[in-house]
């Protein structure tokens, strides 16, 4: 949990300079304002791991390169939709990696990799699915909808889409593996305890 956890946390800071670009933008109605201190809080995000001597993923420089060239995309053509559409990109790319079978197992105990290693890989594809979706629908209310529209709709969405997703698939997983667990022969369900570090019935 930890770790997934942790990975949504560094979804949230890859996305942190468009939001903060829409904040000043919105206040301001300053574009050049506002694409410069998204890109200085993109710069400042790296500069900071930098000095800290902390390892940057391909994820971080991505939304850098990102918001730097949505921010003069913005800048030449006067239509700060260019950086609402960075959220798409990094949604279609994490789909995209989310395709890969299994990729949720390393944010899984021990026993759930164990008793429902299948039902984990179709939570992955449901999170996949949701990253393509959230992708079209962020695209979509950019391209067709006003900033302050943008503002309202994609925030409450993102929260309570991943929300859903995330209770669903917990449960899914959950109740899967304590069905499974019950129905095991008791032999069989003390061994699989054991090796996973549980007491024994």
């Amino acid at each position: 949990m930890k770790d997934f956890l942790n990975a949504a946390r560094l979804l949230l800071l890859d996305l942190a300079s468009t939001l903060f670009f829409l904040v000043v933008y919105l206040l301001t109605h300053n574009t050049i304002l506002a694409v410069g201190l998204g890109i200085t809080l993109g710069l400042a995000q790296i500069g900071i791991q930098l000095i800290r001597r902390q390892p940057i993923h391909v994820m971080e420089w991505l939304s850098l390169v990102l918001i730097i060239a949505a921010g003069i995309a913005t800048l030449l053509t006067h239509d700060p939709r260019f950086v609402l559409i960075k959220p798409s990109v990094i949604y279609a790319i994490v789909g995209g990696v989310m395709c890969k079978p299994g990729w949720l197992n390393r944010y899984l105990p021990d026993i759930a990799r164990a008793v429902v290693p299948d039902v984990a890989t179709i939570v992955g594809f449901a999170w996949a699915g949701l990253m393509f979706v959230s992708a079209a629908v962020n695209a979509f209310v950019a391209l067709t909808c006003s900033l302050e529209t943008w503002a309202l709709t994609m925030p409450i969405y993102g929260i309570v889409s991943k929300v859903v997703v995330f209770v669903a698939g917990f449960a899914a997983i959950r109740l899967t593996a304590q069905r499974r667990i019950r129905a095991m022969p008791a032999p069989e369900r003390d061994a699989l305890l054991v090796a996973v570090g549980r007491k024994a019935a």
